[in-house]
């Protein structure tokens, strides 16, 4: 289980895997920020899942989210700034460390 009291979580959904590697290599260009999880979560919807500084997260999901209009369909966008522990531990089950 993961606390994330100082960093926030980014989080960007969209239509389809193309749009949304397109949108992760943007994100972790964009800023320094560090790739939690992706999940496909039916209907074609995929989530990446990013943690970072507030800063750097809302920088990098806006990245992504331009990268992936551009060439998809862009569903959701949300950045949480210091999310409590249980928000936590919900992504934590997706973390790509874990796998």
């Amino acid at each position: 289980m993961r606390y994330y009291a100082e960093e926030a979580l980014g989080m960007l959904e969209t239509v389809g895997m193309v749009p949304a590697l397109e949108a992760c290599d943007k994100m972790l260009k964009a800023a320094d920020v560090e790739l939690i999880s992706y999940e496909n979560v039916g209907s074609t919807l995929v989530t990446i899942m990013i943690k970072g500084d507030v800063a750097a997260v809302t920088a990098s999901v806006k990245a992504g989210a331009e990268a992936a209009e551009a060439i998809g369909k862009l569903t959701a966008t949300k950045v949480i700034p210091r999310p409590i522990k249980p928000i936590g531990d919900i992504v934590s089950i997706y973390d790509v460390d874990e796998l």
